[in-house]
């Protein structure tokens, strides 16, 4: 019989005794035939139970969370804690018209100087055109939405003749497209645009609804057992602020992976790298900001898949506060990790997509209780010097767990920027339980992508799926109740010890994975691949907690 390993009390941990360790995770790396006999194996009644019971046991699984006996309760879902009022932000109305809160945001950005911003930089070959140079230019009758739109539609037909080929979209209707923009122009030749946001294209990631076009979530097969009829939330406010949506980005198949690869329509590749690996699961969005085809786009993000593909395509991905988006009419919208959330190329197109879209559920508002949402006040920057002020988080050992030191220097560069130009303090933390953290992500969002799959996949769609999210499924199903309870206890635990490193500082920052894109082998194009290493540090740098902290990825 195992032996129990009884927690001290959260409040009782000493963090002068807590030893960083590196995660080992112990799982092969597949992909082609071998890949397809894994399945195979692991998808068997008997033996199958057994090598995924091993490969649990192998990575601590199994001791963490059936012979741990944890003293917190559990969190079912992330809460709110106290917070002290902030300055330098602008309190946002969820209740107001999407409009409006976008022209409350734009007050908050810095002052917009047409001349600067359009010319650009001489000696750059390509820069990307922000919210504001769009509007900028349409209201000066420089360029209209319809002539950019055909421009679009030029470059997608020249993507989809590149070899290999590059899929951006799932979905994408010309005449639609063509539809939108013309009845954006006609706002503006009529001299009434909706918002700043109106006639700016934005791609909506495969697994949120967005009529007329199917959500198939990467699949092959989910449209057909779930039609879609309206948009969804996000996407409906976006709709009402006169954004053209471009189609439905591509995608890692039901978001279970961090790669992007997809073997059902193409792998999008990294425009940076076409031999590399954009990031998932949100890799359609990512690529088509990274490419410059789109000022914006929404992605999903439970455990990273925002995040991850923005940093290795070199764009701006934010996830939000949990629940400060409401999540429906997207395929995961009943899980506990996951939001919506926008992904731009700089940090205030991010800020102005965001603020048309945020608005909390009627269920999540009345259950969680949310602090007023608030965006940065931007324009106030430079004479309160509030980056002066901000003490940023640093646990070392985490920072400098990377696939390369390059990383860890790079970004080691960016902290002694913030402190030698601006001011800011680097504050050395320390971060417990990160194993446990991890694990307890794995079993919280995996139940819950089974149990959102389940009716679909028992009607026999299941076998129907890639071979890495079969794996992936295999080992979801494996978690029992107890160990989805156990998780949440580990979740009120991580959120306590979050509370008193906010006390101290203001940020954590780290980087956002600890590797660069990894290079796409030819052998996984096909059939995809399995490789829990990379994922690993694709994912081991993403905050679970998923409320109101602040964690910086550089």
């Amino acid at each position: 019989m195992a032996k129990k390993r009884v927690m001290v009390p959260a409040e009782n941990i000493d963090l002068s005794a807590v030893k960083y360790q590196q995660e080992e995770i112990k799982a092969p790396h597949l992909t082609g035939f071998f890949l397809k006999l894994f399945v195979w194996i692991v998808e068997a009644p008997i033996i199958g139970s057994l090598i995924i019971s091993v490969l649990k046991k192998q990575n601590k699984m199994t001791q963490l969370l059936r012979n741990t006996v944890i003293p917190e309760g559990p969190m079912f879902k992330p809460e709110f804690p106290p917070q002290e009022p902030e300055t330098g932000v602008v309190v946002i109305d969820e209740d107001g018209k999407p409009e409006d809160r976008v022209e409350v945001a734009l007050k908050c950005l810095p002052n917009y100087d047409p001349a600067t911003c359009l010319s650009g930089e001489a000696s750059l070959s390509f820069r990307y055109w922000k919210i504001r140079d769009y509007a900028y230019a349409y209201r000066s009758k420089i360029a209209t939405p319809s002539m950019v739109a055909e421009q679009i539609i030029s470059a997608l037909e020249e993507f989809s003749n590149k070899k290999p080929p590059q899929p951006l979209l799932l979905s994408f209707d010309a005449e639609e497209f063509r539809n939108q923009a013309a009845a954006s122009t006609k706002r503006f030749e009529e001299g009434n645009p909706i918002s700043i946001l109106d006639g700016i294209f934005v791609a909506i990631k495969d697994d949120i609804d967005c009529c007329p076009h199917p959500s198939k979530g990467g699949t092959t097969w989910m449209h057909e057992v779930r039609p879609v009829s309206r948009d969804a939330v996000c996407v409906s406010k976006l709709r009402s602020c006169g954004v053209i949506f471009i189609g439905k980005a591509n995608m890692h198949e039901m978001g279970m992976g961090t790669t992007g690869n997809n073997p059902n329509y193409g792998t999008t590749r990294n425009p940076h790298a076409p031999d590399r690996y954009t990031g998932g699961s949100s890799s359609g969005p990512a690529a088509i900001v990274a490419s410059g085809l789109c000022s914006a786009a929404l992605g999903t993000d439970g455990g990273g898949s925002v995040r991850i593909p923005s940093s290795l395509c070199g764009v701006v991905g934010f996830k939000t506060t949990y629940a400060r988006t409401d999540i429906g009419g997207a395929l995961c919208d009943s899980g506990t990790v996951e939001i919506i959330g926008p992904i731009a190329s700089t940090v205030e197109d991010v800020i102005l997509v965001y603020s048309a879209i945020l608005g909390a559920s009627l269920a999540d508002r009345i259950c969680l209780k949310p602090s007023p949402p608030s965006v940065p006040d931007l324009s106030l920057y430079e004479s309160l010097n509030v980056l002066g002020s901000l003490r940023l988080g640093k646990y070392t050992e985490w920072f400098n767990d990377v696939h390369s030191t390059d990383i860890s220097d790079k970004c080691e560069d960016v902290l002694n920027l913030l402190s030698k130009n601006h001011g800011c303090e680097i504050v050395e933390i320390v971060i417990p339980e990160l194993h446990e953290m991890r694990t307890a992500h794995l079993v919280s969002i995996g139940s819950e992508c089974v149990s959102s799959l389940s009716p679909e996949c028992e009607d026999g769609n299941g076998v129907k799926l890639t071979y890495d999210t079969r794996t992936s499924m295999a080992l979801f199903q494996s978690f029992s109740a107890s160990d989805y309870v156990t998780a949440q206890c580990f979740r009120r635990r991580i959120m306590y010890h979050h509370m008193e490193i906010f006390k101290k500082v203001d940020v954590i920052v780290t980087p956002t994975t600890g590797m660069t894109a990894p290079k796409i082998p030819p052998s996984a194009l096909k059939d995809g691949e399995t490789d829990m290493q990379v994922t690993v540090y694709h994912c081991c740098k993403s905050s679970w907690t998923s409320c109101h902290f602040c964690t910086c990825w550089l």
